[in-house]
């Protein structure tokens, strides 16, 4: 699994900790980035491309 970066990093963390992610949504959260930063040719897992993979997490969820 990729390393982000420091904004990532806390990006992440509070996504985590606000939407309830659990740990195995973590994971997936960062893999998806991780493939958002490889097609964009981004060698690091930057801020941008979290909230892109937090977003398309949101889509899969049920409405309340």
């Amino acid at each position: 699994v990729a390393q982000p970066d420091r904004d990532a990093t806390t990006v992440l963390t509070r996504s985590v900790n606000q939407l309830g992610l659990s740990a195995r949504a973590f994971v997936r959260v960062l893999r998806v980035a991780r493939s958002i930063a490889d097609l964009e040719g981004d060698a690091r897992v930057r801020k941008s491309h979290v909230i892109e993979a937090v977003q398309g997490r949101l889509l899969d969820r049920e409405p309340i």
